[in-house]
């Protein structure tokens, strides 16, 4: 069972977005993103159609088609990018009732969403506080504390 990464992803593509504007790019393809999540830009596409519906992001066509943000990286959170792409409940219950003739299967399904309502709320929080703008100054921090790859392979798109 692996974990939901569709935060990650967004919050990835969200935070290139905004590095590559700063370069001079306002516009930006899913084929550029997904070099850099080293996913499939149909992958990306998906992220970007649910940002889109999150009103994150905006799509352009024709000449200088692709992709840019509707607002500056600084007020977008990660609450934001969260209730964008995140289906449901940050944790869920089973998928079929358990076994109500048991103590445990009885009991489990109210226990958890107590816990899991105040995850939820601490979850909601803490991502309301941080911005796009912050994930993106703590990459590039990141990028000096350990010499990690510049940005000389990083040019402003220039193809539609």
């Amino acid at each position: 069972m692996s974990a939901n990464s569709r935060v990650a992803i967004a919050s990835h593509t969200l935070a290139w977005m905004e590095l590559n504007r700063r370069l001079g790019s306002e516009v930006v393809t899913s084929e550029q993103i997904a070099e850099s999540v080293n996913t499939n830009p149909v992958v990306i596409r998906r992220s970007l159609g649910e940002l889109r519906k999150g009103g994150l992001v905006e799509s352009r066509r024709g000449t200088g088609a692709g992709w840019s943000l509707t607002r500056d990286a600084e007020s977008i959170t990660l609450l934001d990018v969260y209730q964008a792409v995140q289906a449901g409940p940050l944790l869920g219950l089973h998928t079929s009732p358990p076994n109500q003739d048991c103590p445990v299967g009885f009991g489990i399904q109210p226990a958890l969403e107590r816990v899991y309502d105040g995850l939820e709320e601490v979850v909601r929080d803490r991502l309301a506080r941080i911005t796009v703008a912050d994930l993106l100054a703590d990459i590039l921090a990141q990028q000096s504390r350990e010499g990690a790859p510049g940005f000389a392979h990083l040019t402003p798109a220039t193809e539609s």
